[in-house]
């Protein structure tokens, strides 16, 4: 089995070099890696030379799913591994990815998770990427969408899909894949124990900017299109339960009824208690007591993102929308 590694770069030349550095070490190596500048103003391309790697350079600007979809174009492999450009996968990545689809014949992608090593030290950057982790960790084995983080697909398979949706450009590209690869009838699954440590420094400001604007909001217009809401990784019912929990909480505390915020705070660190234990064990007690106002204000402004995209998709016309088949 043929594996061609297909890496989208946006201005991270020096992320890049540890990314290609950590394939270099991949034990069996990958059949071909591709380097997609999506139009970058920090030459990866000097990097990607240095790694005698291929590079395609984009004309312009287009995101993620376009640059993707060029080194698609161009791979020769049996599978595509995406991988981006920030992520270092473990040196057993491409034999996990070959065991994954030689296992299970009839499993079109596997998508797998970063490790609980993020490489940036300060708090938001430990708590967001071991956030990830744990909510892949403890996801369904039979997947409901695609991660294209670290992720593979057939080749077959992401012709006969159309690759990825350009129109999504920077936001949950893949996420609208692995819906309409599940659409079609095809099985996706997460490899638990394919991993990479992330390399992206988060900051109050790109933290928020990302989960708002680029997960939350898109992923709203895409629930509301499918028309259903899947039960799987941060979309469990768990999780839908602890929004509206979120948003009774500040509503309880400005009525001041005192025992009604008691109570809500209670069932809330009850819903989460495996996920704070989680933290408790990796980074102690002091963390796991600042990660939770951060969690419960993340289930905060996730509902109040639900909230604006379910009013942007109502009043929409859908000729608007009808202009493009997969756009939000």
């Amino acid at each position: 089995m043929k594996i061609s590694v297909i890496i989208p770069v946006h201005n991270g030349a020096t992320v890049l070099a540890r990314c290609l550095d950590g394939l270099r070490t991949a034990q069996p190596a990958p059949h071909e890696i591709i380097v997609v500048d999506d139009f970058s103003r920090d030459h990866p391309e000097e990097t990607a030379q240095k790694f005698n790697v291929r590079i395609v350079q984009l004309p312009e600007r287009a995101g993620p799913a376009r640059a993707r979809n060029e080194g698609g174009k161009i791979a020769t492999g049996d599978v595509f591994f995406f991988v981006d450009a920030d992520v270092v996968v473990h040196p057993d990545a491409i034999g996990q990815v070959m065991t994954a689809f030689n296992e299970n014949p009839g499993v079109a992608a596997i998508f797998g998770a970063y490790d609980d090593t993020p490489a940036e030290t300060n708090f938001l950057s430990q708590y967001k990427n071991l956030l990830h982790h744990y909510v892949h960790q403890t996801g369904k084995d039979e997947a409901s969408t695609f991660w294209a983080g670290c992720g593979a697909m057939r080749r077959e398979t992401f012709a006969q899909m159309g690759g990825f949706d350009e129109g999504w450009r920077h936001k949950i590209e893949d996420i609208e894949l692995g819906y309409r690869l599940r659409r079609a009838g095809h099985r996706i699954r997460l490899v638990k124990t394919l991993q990479g440590q992330h390399l992206k420094r988060w900051t109050a400001r790109s933290l928020l900017h990302a989960d708002f604007f680029v997960r939350a909001l898109p992923w709203t217009h895409l629930i509301l299109r499918e028309g259903r809401m899947i039960n799987d990784l941060n979309l469990q019912t768990r999780s839908r339960v602890c929004v509206a929990l979120s948003w009774l909480l500040p509503v309880a505390l400005a009525l001041t009824w005192w025992w009604a915020a008691g109570l809500v705070a209670v069932v809330l660190l009850a819903l989460n208690v495996d996920l704070y234990r989680f933290f408790l064990r990796k980074r102690g007690f002091w963390f796991t007591l600042g990660v939770i106002p951060w969690h419960w204000f993340y289930y905060f402004y996730s509902g109040l993102a639900f909230g604006i995209g379910w009013c942007q998709h109502k009043v929409l016309a859908p000729a608007a929308r009808a202009d493009h088949p997969h756009a939000p």
